[in-house]
């Protein structure tokens, strides 16, 4: 994600409302997030499409692997061979159908 900058990124909701369009044009060129506030506080964040997708996978990944980590911490683990056996099963009873 691309460096925040406070005098351009952080908008009022105001502001935001009669400019949609030129801020829409600005992320998808920029890949910069928007901040819109609202009362002063932060009330929202806009992203292009392509920001979201790369947030998206790098969640799932980071959630995968700790995952992975907590498997490995209670001992929810195979040995090389009983996953070779394991997908040696799988793949005869495919070829079976």
């Amino acid at each position: 994600m691309k460096r925040l900058s406070v005098s351009d990124d952080i908008i009022p909701v105001g502001e935001f409302k009669t400019g949609i369009s030129k801020y829409l044009r600005n992320i998808q060129e920029t890949d910069h997030p928007v901040i819109i506030t609202q009362n002063g506080r932060p009330a929202g964040v806009l992203l292009s499409p392509n920001e979201y997708d790369n947030l998206i996978h790098s969640k799932l990944f980071v959630d995968s692997v700790n995952h992975g980590l907590t498997d490995i911490e209670v001992g929810n683990t195979f040995t090389t061979e009983e996953i070779k056996s394991k997908l040696s099963k799988l793949r005869a009873s495919r070829r079976q159908k």
